[in-house]
């Protein structure tokens, strides 16, 4: 069989890794890491390059096998850390009257990004109230240029509306150049011109990056598409990274959770990623991360993303010590130090060795220990050392290290501390856990996840260093990913197309629903969604006016496939089974692209016996795509439209309720979720157009009861 290779690569912080996987045959082929290249002239996408050369030649893969490249990139995120930003134009527009409300809320001044760090503006007003002269719109940007800018930003009040105006002034500029419009479409001018801003200042060097990247590619003979992984856990084309880059913030942690939910039938549970210096962690409900509006450097953006909470501490964490008493662990850590792990040396190294206290870096405090060895070399101990001396990690994980040597110098803080070399273990990692408890707990609370209930998931090279511990501690279920090291660069290659729109709308109808479904459909489309992978979900969230769609599908070459193949009706019912947490359960649905499953459950209540009917629908990779607690099942094909308007009145007088029940729409084709829509007769109006559209006459509806 010819192999059909998908090639993921995730740059972090410390390395850039790169895996291959075979999706004719779904196999795992190997992996490759290489040190991230910040410092290199062509940043971290010499990185790129370089474990890609490298993973080729060492797994002997042909370029005509090769059918994707997908990689996560921590540009966006270093680039505001560093200041590393180009100064950006901002053409304010609105009608004379609204002049000064405007320029108030579009002339964004410098934005600080971190101490003595800022992203620089400079702006220019525009009447929108007459029609715009090729002259002035020039003329702005010359007055912008010459003060600076090398990328433009263009935001006029309601342009969300009609952004005619910004597509006006965007042909004209002869220098880079993004719209409030094209990142969001809900109103808020201050909010969209800030998100604009901060996009347009890390532009140049997306493009630079993505340009060099791509070129490189292109010489090598490779030419199968290029994708990006974006923060909301999807992927997208290149030209979107060049154009949007914001979208890339936080990538890197959205990759890692793609790659847990590969092989995890996860319902309820937190994610924990464990590297060498800090540990991200998410949240996952219902089978899918929580996303939410991302902060960047406490500036409020329009950007939706995975909600990632970093702890400071990790597998790598030094730890401090004063008056022989352990005060901390972390946030500096081993790598950062430049210092090798004592369990990943040979116990001879430590002979006639001694702990001292040192500064890993100029301006970190002088208590961090450290052993140093009878030649005068500095060994770190590190989390990953404290876990392979009590002898938690198993031989064939990635953290497994010299447990001689690692109690060794366990040992030799034990001596330090005046306790025995056990304690001195379960100390340090009793100080990291409580640090992610910390951020993990308020998370919990947050998405109201039930305990008893919730799964830890580890990813990350640490991933057996702390989440077992972890688990033990509090009595939680865990497990760690497949191919824990490499769970982001998994996700990069198996992660799926994820696209959102959001408008803002107040009380949409059927027609503002029937709409921005298919904006969204068309969009997944555009970016390589397969038609039949694509799910729809519609929410509105009230306090907002906001109507909001998300689309996800799988990658034109049938991402789903990657490293598994297709379940079987078996397969998806032992999976269905554990997460409806019932052996009874049965199939409802006899579809093409997903499985359908429910089963009863009867609950007391005050003496009532309440049965209920929960559902979960699959797809054909296992994947969660809906789950409801209680629902009613309604198959059959186009005559359902002529049915739709006594169902769903009927199901109102049942409950009376004025609201509209929430529908989901199934085709052999994608599933449609109604439940933005409160207005019974607008949800009958949506459904019956939806129903128009559908090519098939095998149709499900799933209504919440």
């Amino acid at each position: 069989m010819n192999r059909k290779i998908r090639l993921g690569i995730d740059v972090g912080g410390t390395f850039t890794k790169a895996i291959a996987i075979d999706i004719a045959s779904g196999s795992f082929i190997g992996s490759t890491t290489v040190q991230t290249t910040h410092n290199s002239e062509r940043g971290v996408a010499e990185g790129i390059i370089l474990v890609l050369r490298e993973l080729m030649n060492n797994y002997h893969i042909q370029r005509s096998e090769i059918e994707l490249i997908s990689h996560s990139t921590t540009q966006a995120v270093n680039a505001l850390l560093e200041g590393d930003t180009a100064k950006v134009g901002i053409v304010g527009m609105g009608v004379g009257l609204e002049k000064s409300n405007v320029v108030k809320r579009t002339n964004i001044k410098d934005i600080e990004l971190s101490l003595n760090k800022h992203l620089h503006t400079c702006y220019r007003f525009l009447d929108t109230s007459k029609y715009l002269e090729k002259d002035e719109v020039i003329s702005a940007i010359l007055a912008l240029k010459h003060e600076g800018a090398d990328v433009l930003v263009v935001s006029e009040a309601y342009g969300v509306d009609d952004p005619s105006n910004e597509q006006y002034v965007m042909t004209n500029s002869d220098i880079p150049i993004t719209a409030g419009h094209e990142l969001t479409g809900i109103y808020g001018l201050e909010i969209r011109t800030v998100t604009a801003a901060i996009n347009a200042g890390i532009m140049p060097k997306a493009i630079s990056t993505a340009k060099y990247v791509e070129n490189v590619v292109r010489q090598e003979n490779i030419h199968c598409p290029l994708m990006i992984m974006k923060g909301d856990g999807g992927v997208t084309d290149i030209d979107t990274f060049k154009n949007k880059p914001i979208l890339t913030i936080l990538s890197g942690p959205a990759a890692s959770v793609a790659g847990a939910l590969l092989h995890s039938h996860i319902l309820h549970g937190v994610f924990i990623e464990i590297g060498g210096t800090s540990t991200n962690i998410s949240i996952i409900k219902n089978g899918k991360p929580e996303i939410r509006y991302v902060t960047i450097m406490d500036h409020p953006t329009c950007i939706r993303s995975l909600d990632v909470r970093v702890a400071g501490v990790a597998g790598g964490s030094l730890i401090r010590i004063a008056k022989n008493r352990i005060i901390d662990v972390g946030p500096r850590s081993a790598h950062i130090a430049g210092l090798k792990y004592s369990c990943f040396v040979e116990p001879k190294e430590l002979e006639n060795a001694r702990i001292i206290t040192f500064k890993p870096n100029e301006n970190d405090p002088t208590d961090y220990i450290c052993i140093q060895s009878h030649d005068n070399k500095k060994i770190a101990i590190t989390n990953t050392c404290a876990a392979n001396a009590l002898g938690l990690i198993m031989k064939e994980d990635y953290a497994f290290g010299n447990r001689v040597s690692a109690i060794r110098s366990l040992s030799l803080l034990g001596e330090k501390l005046g306790i025995s070399y056990q304690e001195a273990a379960e100390m340090v990692l009793d100080f990291s856990i409580k640090k992610i408890f910390q951020i993990m707990d308020p998370m919990i609370k947050e998405y109201q996840l039930v305990e008893n209930k919730i799964i830890l998931i580890g990813g990350g090279g640490g991933a057996s260093v702390l989440v077992p511990y972890m688990a033990t501690k509090r009595k939680f279920h865990h497990q760690i990913a497949k191919n824990a090291e490499v769970v982001s660069s998994i996700g990069v290659a198996a992660a799926m197309i994820y696209e959102e729109i959001e408008k803002t709308i107040d009380k949409p109808d059927a027609n503002d629903v029937s709409n921005i479904i298919d904006d969204i459909k068309k969009r997944a489309l555009d970016r390589g969604a397969v038609p039949e992978s694509i799910s729809i979900q519609t929410e509105y969230v009230n306090e907002r006016s906001l109507l909001r769609a998300i689309a996800t599908g799988n990658v034109e070459l049938d991402i789903g496939k990657n490293n598994r193949k297709e379940i079987d009706e078996k397969q998806a019912t032992e999976i269905a089974s554990s997460i409806l947490e019932n052996n009874n359960v049965q199939r409802i649905l006899d579809m093409r692209n997903y499985y359908g499953f429910t089963c009863e459950t009867i609950k007391k209540q005050f003496l009532i016996k309440k049965r209920k009917y929960p559902i979960v629908i699959l797809d054909k990779f296992g994947r969660i795509r809906l789950m409801l607690d209680n629902a009613k099942i309604i198959k059959g094909n186009k005559n359902l439209k002529n049915e739709i308007d006594t169902l769903i009145f009927k199901l109102n007088n049942k409950s009376n309720d004025d609201l509209a029940p929430q529908v989901h729409i199934l085709d052999d084709m994608k599933i449609v979720d109604f439940s933005s829509l409160s207005s019974p007769q607008h949800l009958i109006e949506a459904i019956k157009n939806e129903i128009d559209k559908i090519n098939t006459d095998k149709i499900t509806i799933i209504i919440k009861i």
